[in-house]
């Protein structure tokens, strides 16, 4: 069986439950859909009697459905730490933001108050076709209510997602206008985007690209730019794969493919079943296999994100900059069940070029350890201190110029940098988790936006400052949303609130003059202070 070619050869997620947030999970590999023959029929047989029994005589009513969701989930807890179940809603969420697009009415929104605020119509959907503008409140979609304390992301995406065609009605309330605005929107394919920012470093020869998955475009989407970036005069490259989770693992390795040369293999799988067994070797002529190359990874870089990482280490291809990553190295196969649920069974490993799993230990049955695994790692300093990693001495390996690395629990940098809390408070966890400085900018975005766009961004990046007087406005957003006030905390976070703040609003303000997906003005400014990156550079 050859996977190599299998465009639904993906790394998805360690957990059961969906992010409806943040679209996608923790990465786990996995491939395309999968029939398995059982030989465990009589077992089958006799837990289907159980529950015809339960469901006829059982002295009271009970959901036969979630009784048999929750016996296979049960089961499966026996397994390792990535094998899942997934009901058919969330088996859909789960992989819709890998897919190139879903169908909806094209906007970016913000639940705040308890009510659905329009951050952006994306450019070319339809919501911006019939005239949705940012800082429109939705408050209904047909008869559904979309405000109130029940208001969450999934009841948002039930509402305004669905078939390409239909038509939602939504009702709108708009700054300025005193009547309620009603608009018909017909639904499109909306399509998304994997790499966040690609641009041209200060120093105008280092190339920034920042993947945020390996979805179904990011192999395209990332030669793209690469080739635009070099058209521009770029010597170097810097790839962010910092809370990277995974996603399609064929995209992982086109990507190494494109900057590295030779044929050597840059991932390959061992499992029970020999038919699961493959490698992807490197056969393409890249466009980017000369220039230095840095890779930043964090502990939420996970799968196919080790996959780069690890490869481009183990080729001694580019400088890895960061921290330990996540570890994940077990391979799935998405299995369709009649229901449209799918069992996400594991089948096999993977290993990188020097021949090294990245899979950190687990114990079968014990996930609830396994996923201890990051409080643990802050516990014992790791994210603090370099000489808190502990590599397993007997799983040492060689680069293909002969250093030494190491297996059996994630890809270790090459160069460490500390976890920065310095700004970390209370009060700006409080900030955060009531979208305060997210409704600030948007608000500031929808009364300034003409003369921002008109003194342009790269004068706005040189010249404008979030004063006090903002600042003020928002520590009184923040008051009314009953935050706390620490005066301690507030210091502390002082200036990464600025610089955030002053990072959200290019985001709103430039980010639709981009057909791409990118958020180069956010990235452009909130890189300017970050550790990480400043590190990277120096390793050039």
């Amino acid at each position: 069986m050859n996977y190599q070619n299998d465009k639904k050869s993906i790394i998805l997620p360690i957990a059961v439950a969906v992010s409806l947030v943040l679209g996608i999970f923790l990465g786990a590999t996995f491939f395309g859909k999968k029939t398995f023959i059982s030989n465990a029929g009589g077992t089958s047989s006799v837990f289907k009697e159980v529950l015809m029994h339960i469901n006829k005589s059982y002295v009271d009513e009970v959901n036969i459905d979630s009784l048999s969701q929750y016996g296979i989930e049960k089961m499966l807890e026996k397994l390792d730490p990535h094998t899942a179940f997934l009901p058919p809603q969330d088996a859909e969420l789960a992989s819709a933001d890998l897919h190139n697009g879903f169908d909806g009415i094209g906007v970016e929104f913000n639940i705040f108050n308890d009510s659905l605020f329009v951050v952006s119509p994306l450019v070319g959907g339809p919501s911006e076709a019939i005239g949705i503008k940012t800082g429109d409140i939705i408050l209904k979609a047909d008869t559904v209510n979309l405000t109130g304390k029940n208001l969450n992301s999934n009841v948002v995406f039930k509402s305004l997602r669905g078939p390409r065609n239909s038509i939602v009605k939504l009702t709108i309330k708009r700054k300025g206008t005193k009547n309620l605005l009603s608009f018909n929107v017909k639904r499109d394919k909306i399509p998304t985007y994997s790499i966040d920012a690609a641009y041209m470093m200060p120093d105008k020869k280092t190339g920034y690209i920042k993947v945020n998955r390996f979805a179904e475009t990011t192999y395209d989407e990332f030669k793209a730019h690469l080739g635009s970036l070099k058209s521009k005069g770029m010597t170097q490259l810097m790839i962010d794969l910092r809370g990277n989770p995974g996603g399609y693992m064929d995209r992982a390795t086109d990507m190494v493919d494109e900057l590295v040369g030779g044929n050597d293999v840059i991932v390959y799988t061992k499992g029970k079943d020999r038919s699961n067994n493959y490698e992807v070797k490197a056969s393409k002529s890249g466009i980017f296999e000369k220039g230095k190359i840095v890779v930043l990874v964090d502990e939420g870089s996970a799968s196919a994100s080790e996959i780069v990482s690890g490869a481009l280490q183990d080729f001694d291809r580019a400088t890895i900059v960061g921290r330990r990553t996540f570890g994940k190295g077990l391979v799935q196969a998405p299995i369709q069940l009649s229901d449209g649920s799918e069992l996400r069974l594991t089948i096999s490993r993977y290993y990188i070029p020097s021949g090294r799993s990245i899979q950190k230990p687990y114990e079968l049955g014990k996930s609830e350890d396994y996923m201890e695994d990051m409080h643990n790692r802050y516990a014992s300093k790791e994210l603090f201190v370099k000489d808190s990693i502990k590599s397993n001495q007997k799983l040492k390996f060689k680069t293909k110029g002969g250093r030494t690395v190491y297996g059996g629990g994630g890809v270790t940098p090459d160069v460490f940098v500390p976890q920065d809390t310095s700004y970390y408070t209370g009060y700006l966890v409080d900030m955060f988790a009531k979208n305060i400085f997210r409704e600030y900018s948007l608000n500031y975005t929808v009364q300034n936006t003409a003369k921002l766009q008109a003194m342009g961004f790269d004068t706005y990046l040189k010249n404008f400052q979030v004063d006090d007087k903002m600042l003020s406005d928002m520590k009184a957003i923040g008051a009314k949303n009953q935050v706390k006030f620490s005066e301690k905390d507030y210091q502390k976070s002082k200036e990464f609130i600025k610089t955030h703040v002053k990072a959200l609003i290019a985001r709103n303000v430039w980010k639709n003059n981009e057909k791409s997906g990118l958020t180069n003005e956010f990235y452009q400014i909130i890189n300017q202070d970050d550790s990480m990156i400043k590190i990277g550079m120096s390793k050039f």
